[in-house]
């Protein structure tokens, strides 16, 4: 073992559940053997491991609960014991005051239970049967690392993973019972790259629904009958973002990978920036409170956005004029656009400061946003015709600006901008690494974000900002200078088709919360974001990505 390293192997297994208890813990045992026979030392279980996610009422969801002191929760512990191997296993269970979860289990070597973890965000009909934790684990201290369980929907926004990885989790397990093929290509990703930490999750395949009850489901759900089974592609992800190793879509398997934990130490971007260290927890104050609903109303169908993202021999004024001729009423342009490489230190274009700009909107409704440099901070701002139209400060500190300040606390929050077609929010420079900030911006009702920006890292657009989108249901318009690895900028437009429970326009692919990612493949990308799309935020019956985030345990993200 070299200098640094802290190796250790991991699995996540996947197989289908049904409605015999018993034979489900003889298939989890089985699928723990063969685990261990290729040299696993964490093993991960899907989720709901007892029984198939649905119930015919809440009664009969209790019945077939277990307790801590069950067969079914001993048997665990057992082949915990006896392959000396930490396991992560998750079932329905009656707690001590009376509810029943959706509850992972951790169990050490030993066979002791390290940690009970009930589920935070219930997924549509789950709310039918299970009720929602009242208080939550924490990050764990155990012989391999510090470790964090969560479970499923837990996922799909960031708060529950954000909390473990901002107590110091280096691993985070993931137990799932997934249909949506955006678990695999997003929501568990993107946990581990946003946070810098590994992620083990464990998926199951098969039906997800007893076959007797599965098509009359199905059409109230509005998914067909073969969408309805467990979506695989159980995986181990690396804290940049590399999947490591993946499962198939169907059939039992059992995932491993080498992991070195020591990578989850390691926090900082390209340029140096520490993600956890420069987060601001004294700003983040509404995310842990209570819902209010939105306030604002729906903003127009259609927005004709253009995002630049100019190379060394574009010229960017030409850029602004084209879009605006092309019919785009929104144009983003990478941070400090008036400066070369984006630094603030370098010389500024005269053409690019704002009342040159606004030579260019004359006659024009359209609005142009970018950053700047104002009083030794970088501001975002929105410039119509007319002038400035918002100011935005950039809220976190960036090695990359060393020169430059962010406001103090009393200072920071998201400004919106009214347009005529929807409420604009402006996210600045790496304000764009932290989910707070979008959760910020969709909690003042923000439509679409412009997020003048430089991408440095191979998963900033297509995990980190797409996430952004899908889990707060905002339009994004990104700019940014091209990188050789990390790209340039992207459109991402809200898609109708979103709610579960619902009619849809088009035929259910897989695909419930992935938004279109467009990406700049040019200087100038021109597309349509969907403003009205974002007043839509149930993922399913009764959760809401954003007033369902776990506000009332999130008091650990503020402070």
């Amino acid at each position: 073992m070299g200098l640094g390293e802290k190796m250790l192997r991991v699995a996540a297994v996947q197989y289908a559940v049904g409605e015999d208890v018993e034979a489900n813990l003889v298939t989890a045992l089985r699928m723990v053997d063969r685990a261990v026979a290729e040299g696993a030392q964490v093993v991960v279980l899907p989720e709901f491991g007892n029984h198939v996610s649905w119930y015919a009422d809440r009664a009969h969801a209790r019945r077939l609960a277990q307790t801590l002191d069950s067969p079914f929760v001993a048997a665990l512990a057992a082949k915990a014991a006896e392959h000396r191997i930490h396991l992560m296993a998750n079932c329905t269970l009656v707690r001590e005051d009376g509810r029943v979860g959706g509850t992972n289990l951790l169990f050490d070597p030993d066979g002791v239970l390290l940690g009970v973890s009930d589920k935070q965000v219930l997924m549509g009909s789950e709310r039918d049967h299970l009720d929602p934790a009242v208080d939550r684990l924490g990050a764990l201290d155990t012989a391999i690392g510090r470790v964090g369980l969560y479970s499923c929907m837990d996922g799909v926004i960031f708060e529950t993973p954000r909390m473990l990885a901002v107590e110091g989790a280096q691993l985070l397990l993931n137990s799932l019972n997934s249909f949506a093929l955006d678990e695999a290509s997003l929501h568990v990703p993107v946990r581990a790259v946003e946070n810098k930490v590994w992620v083990v999750a464990a998926n199951k395949v098969g039906p997800l629904v007893p076959e007797h009850s599965i098509a009359a489901v199905a059409e109230r759900v509005g998914v067909p009958v073969d969408r309805l089974h467990g979506a695989g592609e159980s995986q181990i992800v690396a804290p940049d973002g590399t999947v490591v190793a993946i499962g198939p879509r169907t059939g039992e398997a059992v995932v491993v990978a080498d992991i070195d934990l020591c990578l989850a130490d390691d926090k900082t971007r390209p340029d140096g920036t520490d993600v956890m260290a420069a987060r601001r927890p004294e700003i983040y104050g509404p995310i842990a409170e209570g819902p209010r609903g939105r306030q604002a109303g729906a903003g127009a169908a259609e927005l004709v956005a253009a995002v630049l993202s100019p190379g060394g021999e574009d010229d960017v004024v030409s850029l602004i004029a084209e879009a605006v001729a092309g019919g785009a009423d929104l144009v983003v342009l990478p941070e400090l656009a008036a400066h070369a490489d984006g630094i603030a230190s370098a010389s500024a274009d005269p053409r690019l400061q704002p009342d040159a700009l606004r030579t260019l909107l004359a006659g024009s409704d359209a609005v142009v946003v970018t950053s700047v440099v104002e009083d030794g901070a970088q501001v975002g701002i929105v410039l119509g015709a007319d002038g400035v139209l918002l100011r935005q400060p950039q809220l976190h500190a960036s090695v990359r600006h060393p020169g430059l300040s962010i406001p103090s606390a009393a200072q920071c929050s998201i400004q919106v901008h009214a347009a005529p077609w929807g409420r604009l929010a402006v996210v600045v420079g790496d304000d764009a690494l932290y989910p707070e900030t979008f959760r910020l911006a969709a909690l003042a009702d923000a439509d679409v974000v412009a997020v003048p920006f430089s991408t440095a890292e191979a998963h900033d657009t297509d995990l980190l900002l797409l996430e952004r989108a899908a889990e707060n249901r905002i339009n994004l318009a990104v700019a940014s200078r091209p990188h050789p690895v990390a790209g340039a900028g992207a459109l991402v437009p809200l898609d109708g088709d979103f709610t579960l429970w619902g009619a849809w326009e088009n035929p259910f692919s897989g695909v419930i919360s992935r938004p279109q990612l467009l990406r700049a493949e040019d200087a100038l990308l021109t597309g349509v974001l969907r403003p009205a799309c974002a007043t839509n935020r149930f993922v399913s019956r009764g959760t809401d990505v954003v007033d369902g985030r776990p506000w009332a345990l999130a008091k650990v993200l503020t402070v």
